[in-house]
């Protein structure tokens, strides 16, 4: 028989604890990596607004786990289009969907905001799949 894990004192991260969850996952990230992030804000929220929601034709706040706003680089954005006045890049990270998938999956919670956030960033860099795999795979070794 094995030990029974006592649940009864655990409960979900909150709002804050999340945003350290997902510092410590941006500062795991290979330095090569996060040197070219120069500018880019992460920030997490419990559901997308609802002007998010319309935009991308959700159907359900669930639906989205994660968002990169701004302009990536691969369209001119980065530290030097803030000078002009346009808002900062920003990654959104939603802690209420990212949980209910963790529920629902077989991996860490860690893990998947490590996942969600390496993709998110990918695309201020206009990274393909495979670079951002490569990425995620560096992160946790």
């Amino acid at each position: 028989m094995t030990d029974a894990v006592d649940w009864s004192g655990l409960r979900a991260p909150g709002l804050d604890e999340f945003q350290a969850l997902a510092d410590a996952a941006f500062a795991a990230l290979p330095e090569a990596f996060r040197a070219r992030c120069d500018g880019v804000i992460v920030r997490v929220t419990d559901f997308p607004d609802d002007e998010t929601l319309d935009e991308m034709g959700l159907e359900s706040e669930f639906d989205l786990l994660g968002l990169f706003r701004g302009v990536g680089m691969a369209q001119g954005g980065g530290a030097a289009a803030l000078q002009t006045g346009q808002m900062p890049n920003m990654v959104w990270l939603y802690r209420r969907p990212l949980l209910d998938y963790w529920a629902e999956h077989d991996e860490t919670l860690g893990h998947l905001v490590t996942h969600v956030l390496v993709h998110e960033i990918g695309h201020h860099f206009g990274l393909s799949d495979a670079d951002m795999e490569a990425i995620e795979a560096r992160s946790e070794g």
